[in-house]
C-alpha cells in the first residue's frame, strides 16, 4: 500500500519591512527554527535586511519580533 506524502504547513507568518531593517541581525540569531537570513542585497539606506528564508519553518512564536530594535517584524499565527 502507497503512504500519502503530507505536506506540513507553516503555522506562523513573518514579515519584514525591509525598510526600517538595519540588519543587525538580532532576529536571526535567536530563531529556533532558522526561519531568517540576511538579504544579500542592500535596502535604500544601505543595509542588508533580514530576509524569510525557510518560511515553511516558521511555528509563530514571534521571538524575531520582540527582538527586533527596529520593531521591523511582523509576526502572525495560522
Amino acid at each position: 500500500m502507497k503512504q500519502k506524502e503530507t505536506m506540513r504547513l507553516p503555522s506562523g507568518r513573518v514579515i519584514i519591512d525591509q525598510e526600517f531593517c538595519k540588519g543587525c541581525s538580532l532576529c536571526i540569531r535567536i530563531c529556533p527554527r532558522e526561519v531568517l537570513g540576511l538579504s544579500n542585497r542592500f535596502n535604500s539606506v544601505g543595509y542588508y535586511p533580514a530576509v524569510v528564508e525557510s518560511a515553511e519553518k516558521c511555528n509563530g512564536c514571534g521571538f524575531c519580533a520582540q527582538v527586533c530594535p527596529e520593531v521591523a517584524i511582523s509576526v502572525y499565527r495560522g
